[in-house]
């Protein structure tokens, strides 16, 4: 697991860490049933407070990512590769209320991209 955590980044600490661990998910660098540290290790490690931590962790647990086994710890979950099908279930949800909002295709893809770069 190799993650940073840079200060003077306008994304919040959190977010940092959240994304790290969500695409180290994705791509594999985290093969699922990797054990994780426990949130005050990542803590003490990236230099960051608990609840920093604490927020990525909830935010990738909420996300079906990882799973918290009470004292057994944290781990990479086996449904967090469905992460993508989720995304594309919500980019197509977005596509049919840009059509019925009337927004075109080029003018969507702008908010989109707006969006992630936010």
């Amino acid at each position: 697991m190799n993650v940073t955590v840079h200060g003077d980044s306008a994304v919040p600490p959190f977010e940092q860490v959240r994304a790290q661990l969500a695409q180290q998910i994705n791509d594999g660098t985290l093969a699922v049933g990797t054990k994780l540290p426990t949130v005050r290790a990542l803590a003490a490690e990236l230099g960051i407070a608990a609840n920093t931590a604490a927020r990525a962790y909830r935010e990738l647990e909420s996300a079906g990512m990882i799973d918290t086994r009470g004292r057994s710890g944290t781990f990479v979950s086996s449904s967090g590769d469905r992460s993508r099908l989720q995304a594309a279930e919500h980019a197509a949800e977005y596509a049919r209320a840009v059509d019925g909002l009337g927004i075109d295709r080029e003018e969507a893809l702008a908010i989109v991209r707006a969006a992630l770069d936010v």
